[in-house]
C-alpha cells in the first residue's frame, strides 16, 4: 500500500494516457484497482503482467460496476504495453 500511495502522481502519469475520461470521473473501486494494478506492474517485474491483469479484473468483478473490469482491463493491458514491451509481445507471439 506504501508503494501505491507515495507514487500516486507517477502511476496517475502511467495511467490518464489511457482513460477516455478524467481521472476524477472513475469510480473509486476502478481508481483503486487502477493505482494497485499500475504499481504492480511498474514495481514487481517479477509478477507476469498477465497475473496483474487478472487480479485487477478479478477485483473489478467483485467489487467494480457492472463493465468496470472490462475497462481496467483495458487499461492496464495499454499501461503493460507501455512498462512492459518485451513481454508484453512474447505473451502475444505465443498465444
Amino acid at each position: 500500500m506504501r508503494g501505491v500511495s507515495e507514487g500516486s502522481a507517477k502511476r496517475l502519469a502511467l495511467i490518464s494516457p489511457h482513460l477516455d475520461r478524467a481521472f476524477e470521473r472513475l469510480s473509486p473501486v476502478e481508481r483503486a484497482i487502477l493505482y494497485i494494478g499500475s504499481y504492480e506492474l511498474s514495481a514487481q517485474p517479477g509478477t507476469p503482467f498477465k497475473v496483474v491483469l487478472n487480479e485487477a479484473v478479478e477485483l473489478g468483478k467483485s467489487f467494480g460496476g457492472t463493465e468496470g473490469h472490462r475497462f481496467v482491463n483495458g487499461v492496464l493491458e495499454k499501461v503493460a504495453v507501455a512498462l512492459r514491451p518485451e513481454e508484453v509481445a512474447r505473451a502475444r507471439n505465443i498465444a
